[in-house]
């Protein structure tokens, strides 16, 4: 690792701490000529397949995109910032586990949506009107009775009018 002060390739390491989330290394480094201190971050670094396109276009992941898909079905939604990572990290990871070398965007969509369908039934159904091109109310119907019988309510907030779900525990 070069010294970005002085351009000297000797440098040491002088801490190493993981992140939280184990994803990643923090290392504190001195270099040998100049004295002067720096951190790096290094990151597993694992090959993600290339996206093929209903068009038949490839083109490698994108994380920005999969970010933009998550942000657009979450827009005012009571969903943290922790739980969205969370579950980009879950279809990163489902794509990685695949391990194939390309993969059709449909798939892509199936990993979002699954991960949509944890973390807030709204935000699912917002998700899967665009990416299954509801045409009309009833296939919007169709999906919500579909997800009614799927979904046993755990912390979700509820559908179409339904009254809310009440809970024995008293909130502090």
């Amino acid at each position: 690792m070069h010294c970005p002060f002085c351009q000297n390739a000797d440098t040491r390491v002088v801490d190493s701490r993981v992140s939280d989330d184990g994803a990643t290394i923090r290392r504190r480094r001195e270099c040998e000529a100049c004295g002067e201190r720096f951190s790096t971050l290094e990151t597993i670094e694992l090959k993600l397949p290339a996206i093929i396109k209903s068009d038949g276009r490839r083109e490698p992941f994108d994380a920005r995109k999969l970010r933009q898909s998550f942000d657009r079905a979450l827009h005012k939604r009571p969903v943290s910032e922790e739980q969205v990572e969370a579950a980009m990290r879950g279809v990163v990871h489902a794509l990685r586990m695949t391990a194939e070398r390309e993969l059709a965007s449909r798939r892509v969509g199936e990993f979002v949506m699954a991960e949509l369908r944890k973390l807030d039934q709204v935000a699912f159904v917002r998700f899967a009107s665009v990416y299954r091109a509801f045409e009309d109310a009833e296939d919007f119907r169709e999906e919500l009775d579909r997800l009614q019988h799927e979904v046993t309510g755990e912390a979700q907030l509820p559908l179409l009018g339904e009254a809310p779900a009440r809970h024995d525990r008293k909130r502090k």
